[in-house]
């Protein structure tokens, strides 16, 4: 096939395989079709057999050397455009089978996205029409398939135009009926066996047999007359032998050899005839695209010889039904087999001399699977990160009371000694003034009583002193403790009790937390997954939330065995020690950490963690 441009379209390049056509029904026809129904139904088992066709037109010459017409079309009564008319003209000129993606001509009635599929037929050496089919349009393998399913179906047509010009129109029944046989069963051994058995009976063969070609050799698979033969007696492996001989020299090859015939390789076929007890054995080889399909085998005889025009028959039938029972294997196998036949196909395409880009892809993606399998990186275990204080100091509520100042609140940085807030001390100063006036009295009391030697009245008035002293010492002590001071320099994390001034407070409350401002931890959530690469003294880095741009190092001082529930799974604490403490830094705040757990190979570092749940998983369903 010719790959050209030219303003009535673009040829497309393209490699053959197709497909085979099933429909028992139109087959039934066919077979008893004559003259122009003969076109008509082979042209609706080409649209059957070719997804996606949306119009087609075969067009023949009424005479020798006459012009061509239309002689059926798809569906029936359609009237063919002129695109298709432009493509017959084209594949006529080029006598050539073509693919044509279409293109618009300055408000031409073809416009985008037509594909023509495109079929000389030939007899004798002569053009004697042309098989045109607009097809939907698809992947460049799909249209190779559709243009090679075309090509085979055409052996019809250029058959009957053959017989036509020789007035052998019986002959071309014969084989039409032959070869229909290989399509009127689902099941591809049921198929072959019935298209032996026809092929045998209509040349009066004691044995017809078929073999197709399977990894490089020719594989006997179906015998006329018998549903089941043994694959491994001496007989099949004679007619493999017979069959593969043929393949290997791509000729008919007939025992005895015709009187004047050219000389060939036939000692395989003696040894078949002697072998089988038939006295004259004929083999005839068929290809499937552009490789060897298979071979079919007859044996008769020796009384009646394979003849010229039998060898001719026998030709047609393997070059017509041959492609069909190879497909009708290939898609009667199971899935793995499709699958491992696909793959093969695959790489055969892979290693053969087109697809570059595809080859590019291939080399592209194997040197970076070696390369992730091969050079090792630092695994590095990440996770959530909070800054937490190393000490955290409390400032309390020392007794009930009322909040009477408060010029602290979080956030605000203090000094050691400054004031966080002061309690309401008036009822403190109070009590403080009625137990100094009580220790007054008492101590004057008491002189007197010592003037007047009253012993009795001295002992209760000491007790009496002694009790006010102690009442007035506490008083002045919660006098002291209305001021609540920070305990050093650091910065109020929590608590504000500006707006709160007046407002009761509980002896225990929390007023206040101050933490040091140079006493920090990276705290570190990691997965359960990961923290068994974890361990003290382990080097990472973090980076806050706040300033992302910038990365701090710490090492890992503490692996926490206790673990906590978030989002659906666990993670342990792991703390750690700042290399360096700026300023800015506030507890509380939040970013990620990455802890450098060992170096391993990228593939792993990449994958490990999806092959783990896949490993439990399995393992879960696994009984």
């Amino acid at each position: 096939m010719d790959v050209s441009d030219a303003s009535r379209g673009k040829v497309l390049p393209l490699r053959a395989e197709t497909g085979a056509a099933e429909e028992r029904v139109l087959w039934a026809r066919f077979r008893a079709a004559e003259g122009a129904e003969f076109v008509s139904t082979w042209l609706a088992l080409q649209c059957q057999a070719i997804p996606g066709v949306r119009a087609a037109v075969v067009l023949e010459a009424a005479s020798a050397g006459g012009a061509f017409a239309p002689s059926a079309t798809w569906p029936e009564g359609l009237r063919p455009g002129a695109h298709l008319l432009r493509a017959a003209e084209r594949v006529l000129e080029k006598r050539r089978a073509l693919a044509l993606a279409l293109e618009p001509q300055g408000g031409a009635e073809a416009g985008p996205g037509r594909t023509v599929l495109a079929q000389p037929i030939e007899a004798g050496g002569e053009l004697v029409g042309a098989v045109v089919l607009e097809v939907e349009p698809r992947a460049e393998a799909e249209l190779e398939r559709a243009l090679r399913q075309l090509g085979w179906g055409s052996a019809w047509l250029e058959l009957r135009a053959r017989e036509a010009r020789s007035g052998r129109g019986e002959r071309l029944r014969d084989l039409l009926e032959i070869a229909a046989t290989a399509v009127e069963h689902e099941r591809f051994r049921a198929a072959a066996t019935a298209f032996a058995t026809e092929l045998a009976t209509r040349l009066g063969c004691e044995r017809a047999c078929v073999g197709l070609v399977s990894r490089g050799r020719v594989r006997l698979e179906a015998l006329s007359h018998s549903a089941r033969f043994a694959k491994r007696s001496n007989l099949a492996r004679a007619i493999e032998a017979a069959m593969e001989e043929a393949l290997d020299q791509q000729q008919e090859l007939v025992w005895p050899e015709p009187a004047h015939a050219e000389p060939r390789l036939v000692r395989h076929h003696a040894e078949l005839a002697r072998e089988s007890g038939a006295g004259a054995v004929c083999s005839v080889p068929f290809v499937y695209g552009e490789q060897p399909g298979g071979v079919l085998t007859l044996e008769r005889s020796a009384d009646r010889p394979f003849g010229p025009a039998e060898v001719d028959l026998l030709r047609a039938v393997a070059a017509l039904a041959g492609p069909i029972l190879v497909v009708a294997k290939r898609d009667d196998r199971f899935v793995g087999a499709k699958l491992l036949d696909a793959a093969r196909a695959g790489l055969e395409d892979l290693l053969g001399p087109r697809h570059t880009l595809a080859k590019l892809a291939v080399i592209l993606g194997v040197a970076l699977f070696l390369f992730l399998a091969l050079v090792k990186g630092e695994f590095r275990v990440t996770g959530d990160m909070l800054l937490e204080a190393r000490e955290l100091r409390a400032a309390v509520a020392p007794f009930d009371g009322y909040v009477a100042e408060a010029p602290a609140r979080a956030g605000d940085q203090v000094e050691a000694g400054a004031l966080l807030a002061k309690l309401d001390d008036r009822e403190l100063a109070l009590e403080r003034a009625r137990f100094a006036s009580e220790l007054e009295q008492h101590t004057k009391q008491m002189r007197l009583a010592l003037s007047e030697r009253k012993a009795a009245e001295v002992a209760v008035l000491a007790a009496r002193i002694d009790q006010a002293r102690a009442q007035l010492d506490l008083a002045e002590d919660r006098l002291g403790r209305t001021r609540l001071l920070a305990p050093f320099e650091g910065v109020v994390v929590t608590g504000d009790l500006s707006q709160r001034l007046g407002a009761p407070v509980r002896r225990g409350d929390v007023l206040f937390e101050v933490a040091p401002l140079e006493a920090y931890r990276v705290v570190l959530e990691a997965d359960e997954r990961d923290v068994e690469e974890l361990a003290p003294g382990q080097r990472g880095t973090v980076a806050f939330a706040a300033f992302p741009e910038e990365s701090y190092g710490f090492e890992v001082e503490t692996v926490t065995p206790v673990s906590r529930a978030k989002e659906g799974s666990n993670t342990f604490r792991i703390e750690g020690r700042l290399d360096e403490t700026p300023a800015k830094l506030r507890p509380g705040m939040r970013g990620a950490a990455k802890v450098d757990a060992g170096r391993r190979r990228l593939l792993w570092i990449w994958t490990h963690d999806a092959v783990d749940r896949l490993r439990l998983v399995l393992w879960k369903w696994i009984p």
